[in-house]
Order: structure tokens, then sequence, then C-alpha cells
């Protein structure tokens, strides 16, 4: 067993030659043998060896899982294997000490202590929204050392939290070793640079704790596209310079002699960053701009062939992705985190009347979320809006579950799908008190309770969703020639039929379908009797 790496003599390198012993993978530091290392190489290895043993352990759990040897991994199990493979190194630091260049360097949360204004509502609810910001490092990876919870009527325009509690931060940082504060709220860039000043470490707020969550978790070439937009919208108006940050370009070859035109203040680097942020989110919203494209030409191929769309919305670790596998056998990532998955999966199933359907899970909501997310995934939330009904999945377990609600719809209409058809899905009734779903039923007419872990009331859901779809708009009564079995076979699909009549002409329709499905069949039976 090796000593921590706080514990160990940075002149001994004995552990770093035996790390390749045993079981576990070896690390470049077997190789190397057993010559000096420096800190900076002791601390390399043992971000090598963490990370190997990571993949290690990743694998070993997948293995230890309850796959049979013979079943074919699930997308969503391997990129739950790769997500514990790259997690977080606890303990091990690798910032600068320097946090005046916090804005250069990527986020990476690690010993974290939190804070928050409570500014309206009860105690319960200042804690609460704290107990979620703990949730969310640490699903960013950190490690939350101590909160605390600062009693205003408006945040300090200063620091936030006020020139006391600033003091009083400070000392809990001090005394608990951390490296990163997380503020519960959006800061200005005035509030961020202060609060610094005082407590000498890292501060992150709420909103760039989301966003690189978002980063970590993005995995399509849209997602990742969003993200960086959002990362670079909110990082803009922050960015901060001192030193060579703010030193400027001479002008021409000679400097200020340089010839007409290029003489004057040249451009300081901070002015650089921002101009090459803005020619890279130029880029980005291209980008986005081209692949909402390709998903409105699907949706419009979906709407064509007269098929409904459901769409999947909630609070974020609601079990929306769990209740998509229930209902299709998607096999996307299920993972009890916040935000485990980004990308929305499109997928078909069919109602108990044999209708097909389309269903989409989306982004998780949260309170607050960032106006850049909302932004940036505004054409990603489009599968909301132009949907035929929306599945809103409530966490029935959580202590809040009626905030969730408000939370989700207040997202909702902020992108303009207020007016889509909503069924309330309570889930997760194998743990959730019955009191509490007793009272969101009796709040909430238009509900029902599943549980996506154990399957409880799935097949009543799928028959509110079969009830709930709308009905085709053009009444038949026509006589389809055998010869066309493709038609009766899309009547079937994505119409409903009250009667089914085989003819010595042909099958006899009655019921209703969608318009363009209307049109050919009465153009088949037209053909079929002139």
């Amino acid at each position: 067993m090796t000593a921590p790496l706080d514990e160990r003599d940075p002149r001994d390198t004995t552990h770093a030659a035996a790390a390749g012993t045993g079981a576990r993978p070896a690390s470049a530091a077997a190789i190397r043998g057993a010559r000096r290392l420096s800190p900076a190489d002791l601390a390399a290895d043992a971000l090598e060896r963490e990370l190997d043993e990571s993949a290690f352990d990743a694998l070993e759990a997948y293995d230890d899982s309850d796959h049979p040897a013979d079943e074919e991994p699930t997308a969503g199990s391997l990129d739950l294997a790769d997500r514990a493979a790259l997690r977080r190194v606890q303990g091990l630091s690798t910032e600068l000490t320097d946090v005046t260049e916090v804005e250069y360097r990527q986020i990476r949360l690690e010993r974290v202590v939190l804070v928050g204004v409570w500014t309206e509502g009860t105690v319960e609810d200042a804690e609460r929204s704290l107990a979620e910001l703990a949730r969310l490092a640490e699903t960013a990876g950190s490690v939350v050392v101590d909160g605390l919870i600062q009693r205003r009527d408006r945040p300090d325009p200063a620091t936030y939290i006020g020139s006391g509690k600033s003091r009083e931060l400070r000392d809990v940082v001090v005394e608990n070793g951390a490296d990163t504060v997380i503020v519960d709220g959006e800061l200005t860039p005035g509030q961020l640079r202060q609060l610094e000043d005082v407590v000498k470490v890292k501060v992150v707020d709420r909103t760039w704790l989301i966003l690189d969550i978002f980063a970590q978790h993005a995995r399509s070439r849209e997602g990742k596209a969003q993200v960086s937009l959002a990362q670079m919208q909110y990082l803009l108006p922050r960015l901060r310079g001192w030193g060579e940050s703010l030193s400027r370009q001479g002008g021409g070859a000679g400097g200020s002699g340089g010839g007409v035109g290029t003489r004057g203040p040249g451009e300081t680097k901070i002015e650089t960053d921002r101009r090459r942020i803005r020619t890279t989110m130029s880029k980005l919203r291209k980008e986005i701009k081209e692949m909402k494209t390709a998903r409105d030409t699907q949706r419009a191929d979906r709407r064509r062939h007269g098929v409904p769309s459901v769409v999947i919305a909630g609070y974020t670790n609601a079990g929306k992705s769990s209740l998509l596998n229930q209902i299709t056998g998607a096999g996307v990532l299920v993972e009890d985190s916040l935000f485990a998955t980004l990308d929305p999966t499109v997928r078909r199933a069919t109602t108990p009347g044999g209708r097909d359907i389309t269903v989409a899970d989306t982004v998780g909501f949260v309170r607050h979320l960032p106006h850049q997310l909302v932004e940036a995934f505004r054409s990603t939330l489009e599968e909301v809006t132009d949907a035929d009904l929306v599945l809103h999945v409530v966490d029935g377990s959580d202590d809040d579950p009626e905030g969730q609600i408000t939370a989700v719809r207040a997202v909702l209409a902020d992108i303009g799908a207020q007016h889509v058809p909503e069924l309330i899905v309570v889930n997760k009734a194998d743990a959730a008190d019955p009191h509490v779903v007793a009272r969101i039923l009796n709040r909430e007419p238009h509900s029902t309770v599943v549980s996506a872990k154990t399957g409880e009331g799935i097949a009543h859901l799928l028959t509110l969703i079969e009830a709930d779809l709308p009905h085709g708009a053009v009444a038949i009564d026509l006589v389809v020639p055998y010869t066309r079995g493709d038609l009766v076979a899309r009547a079937h699909r994505e119409g409903e039929l009250e009667t089914v009549e085989h003819l010595e002409g042909g099958t006899r329709l009655v019921g209703r379908v969608n318009e363009p499905l209307a049109g050919d069949l009465v153009a088949a039976a037209e053909a079929a009797t002139a």
C-alpha cells in the first residue's frame, strides 16, 4: 500500500518505483527507475497512477456487473465506464497558486467550500438550494468540505456576501485547506474579482459550475459546440488582465516607425483574447445553425409521415433516461448524478393500440438554469416546442417535487413550449413517500405514477400517451386494393381504424388518418375503380 501523495517524502523515490508491482497496470514511474524525481515529476507520476487505476477500476466494475458474458454492452454502459475511468483525481492539486490568472486556465474543482445568500423564502429553501449546489459540485468531481449561508436583504454589490462574511469565509478556507469557493448564484465580474482578493483562492459561481459539468458530459458534436458557445458567452465579459495581458503590440516592423497607418498604441493581449473569443463564437453559431437545419429536416420528415412526437422533459436526475429506456429499450446512459446525459436521443416506440410514435429525451432542467445554456441549447430544446405531447417527469422521492415542477415549467415557458399538452409523470414510485405522491396527484389532475427502475405503471403510462396524442384529422371509409398492402400497414401504424373488413375487391378501412396518408389512400382506391 503506497502512502498518500501529501504524506510522502519528496526525496523518496521507492514509492514511485514500486507503483508498477501487483495486479495494477504499470505506470511510467516504474519504467524510470529509482532516479531522483522533482516534486513536479512526483505529481505527474501520481496523476498517471491515479488515472491508470481509475481505468482499471472502471473495467473491473463493468466486468463485475450484472452483464452476462455473451451480452453486448449498451451505449449507456460504455459511456458510464468511460466516465468512471476519467474521473477527477481527489487530493491532487494541479492549480496555480496565483489566482489572478484564473480565467486563463481550465476549471478543476477539488476541495471546495460552498457559500450562499439567503434573500427570500424560508431557511429550508436556502438549505435545499445549498444542498443542490453540493450535488452539482460532487457531479463536477469536487469534495465539499464546508458550506455557509449568509442572510441578507440583497447580495452585496462588492463581494456578494459582505466584507465580514468574506473574512469569515477566508478563515474557513484556510482551516479546511480548500482551494476553491463555489457561490450559489451568478457573480458579476467585479464581485468575482473582489471576493477572490479576500479569500485568496479561486472563486467559481453556480453558472460556471453548471457549464463545467456540461463540458464534461457533452458527447455529440452539436452538444460540444453548444456548451463551448455558452462558456464563451459567460467568459467574455469576465476576462481580466495583469502584467503582460495589458502590454501592447508594437505597430509595424519598426515599432512606432512602422509606416503610415501602423503608428500608435497596439492591441493589448486581453483585447486580442476578446477578439479571438468573438471570432470563435461566430464560427460556433454558424456550425450550430447548420446542425439545426439537419435536425429540422428530420422533424419535418417525421411530420410528413404523420408520426406523433413525444418528448420527455423534467428536472435533472428525475429519471428521464431511465424512463426512455423502459419505453423504447434505447440503452442510453443512466447514472445517479445531475446532468448525466445532455445529448438528445430519439427512439421509436409503439403504443398498446399499435400506433408508431417517436420518444425523445432532452437535457435536464434545474433551478436558475444559466440563460447562456438556454440560448445555446435552443435548437435542441426546439424538440419540445414541436412535440405533440410532453412527458413532464418529476422525482417523487425529492424533498420539494412541487419546486421541481415550477422550475421546469419556467424553462418551458422561456423556450415557448407552454402551449404543448403536458402529462405529469411522477417517477421513482418505489422510493417515494406515498403521502407526497398523493399530494402531487391531487395538485396535478392529469398525472400518473411510475417506477422506471421496476417498470411499475409503464403499461398504464403508454395507454395515457395514446389517449393524449392527436387523432387523425381526416375521416375515411374506402376500399384499398390488395396490391397496396403497404398503405394498409401505414393506416394501422399512423391512424386510428374503427373497422377493417376484407372484401372481394380489397380491404375496407373505416377510421381517421392524417392528411398525407388520406391522400395516398384515396388515390389508391380511385385507381382500383378506374
